[in-house]
C-alpha cells in the first residue's frame, strides 16, 4: 500500500484521493483477489462466503473488538453519506439475491455501483482538499523504488491469494464441509486481517474517523466489488441457506451499526461487546450447522 500510495504522490495525485482509493483498495485486495481466484476456479460459494462473510467480521468481530479497546465515535460526515450508502447497498445486492441466482445481468449491476463510487469518491475528494495523506508514507521515496514495492506487494498478494483459495477448497473437501462455510470463516477471517489491523491500532490511538471508514469502506467494495465478481464470472445458482442465514446476519449487524450511530453518535464498550456477542454465536451456528 505504500508502495502504490508514494507512486501515486510522485505522479502528483492529490493526497486526500491517494487516501481515499488506493488504501481504501488496498484494505479489500486480499477480498477481491481470493473471490476472483475462487469464481475463476469454479468456487463461486467461497467468493459469495468471503464477501458475506467479511462484512459480519468487520462489523461484528473487527469493529467490535476495536469499540472494546475504546469507544469509536461516528463522524457526522459517516452518518449522513456513507452509511446511508451501506444500507443501500446491502439492500441492493439482497434485491438481486433474492430470486436463488446471482446471474451475470446481477453482477453487472454491482459492478456498476463499484465504479459509480469510486467516481463518487473522486468527486467528493476533488470538493475536499482539507484531509492528509498517511504520516507513515516515506517523503524519500523514490518512483522507482515506489514502483517496486507496488509490483512486490501486488506479486505476493497474487501468490497469497491463490494458495488461500487451493488451501480452503482442500480444506473443504477433506473435512467434507461445504466451500460456502470455509468461505464465511477462515477465508473471511484472513481477508479481513488488514481491517482488524488498521482499525485496532486507529481505535488505540483515537483515530476515531479512521476506524468506522475503513470498516464502512471496505463493506461498500465488499458487497459491489467482491459480490459481483461471480455473478460475472461463474453464475450460478446460489445455496438456500445463503439467503436465509447469512445475508439476514449481514444486514443486521449493519443496522445495528446505523441504529448505534444514529442513537449515540459513537460505538460503546456495550455496543462493541454485542457485536462480539453476535459474531460468537453466528460462529457457534456455522459450527452446528457444519
Amino acid at each position: 500500500m505504500i508502495g502504490a500510495a508514494a507512486s501515486a504522490r510522485n505522479f502528483g495525485v492529490s493526497p486526500l484521493l491517494i487516501g481515499l482509493t488506493v488504501v481504501s483498495l488496498g484494505t479489500s485486495a486480499p477480498e477481491l483477489l481470493v473471490s476472483a481466484m475462487a469464481a475463476r476456479n469454479g468456487s463461486p460459494a467461497l467468493c459469495i462466503g468471503n464477501a458475506i462473510g467479511s462484512n459480519i467480521t468487520n462489523i461484528a468481530l473487527v469493529l467490535g473488538v476495536a469499540a472494546l479497546i475504546a469507544p469509536v465515535a461516528i463522524h457526522p460526515k459517516i452518518l449522513r453519506r456513507e452509511l446511508p450508502l451501506l444500507i443501500g447497498a446491502t439492500l441492493l445486492a439482497g434485491g438481486l439475491m433474492l430470486d436463488g441466482d446471482l446471474s451475470r445481468v446481477d453482477g453487472a449491476i454491482l459492478l456498476g455501483g463499484f465504479v459509480s463510487l469510486l467516481g463518487w469518491i473522486i468527486i467528493e475528494g476533488l470538493r475536499d482538499r482539507s484531509a492528509n495523506m498517511n504520516e507513515e508514507i516515506p517523503d524519500d521515496l523514490s518512483t522507482p523504488v515506489a514502483i517496486a514495492w507496488l509490483v512486490l506487494g501486488l506479486v505476493i498478494l497474487l501468490i497469497s491469494s491463490r494458495g488461500l483459495v487451493w488451501g480452503a477448497v482442500g480444506i473443504a473437501r477433506h473435512f467434507e464441509v461445504s466451500e460456502l462455510i470455509i468461505g464465511l470463516t477462515i477465508v473471511a477471517f484472513g481477508t479481513s486481517l488488514p481491517e482488524l489491523a488498521a482499525t485496532a491500532t486507529a481505535a488505540h490511538k483515537n483515530e476515531n474517523e479512521l476506524a468506522i471508514g475503513n470498516i464502512v469502506g471496505s463493506n461498500l467494495f465488499n458487497i459491489l466489488g467482491v459480490l459481483c465478481l461471480p455473478g460475472l464470472i461463474a453464475p450460478r445458482r446460489l445455496l438456500p441457506q445463503m439467503m436465509t442465514r447469512d445475508y439476514p446476519v449481514m444486514l443486521m449487524v449493519t443496522v445495528l451499526l446505523f441504529a448505534f450511530a444514529l442513537m449515540s453518535k459513537k460505538i460503546s464498550r456495550v455496543s462493541g461487546g454485542l457485536f462480539v456477542a453476535i459474531f460468537a454465536a453466528y460462529i457457534g451456528w456455522l459450527y452446528l450447522h457444519a
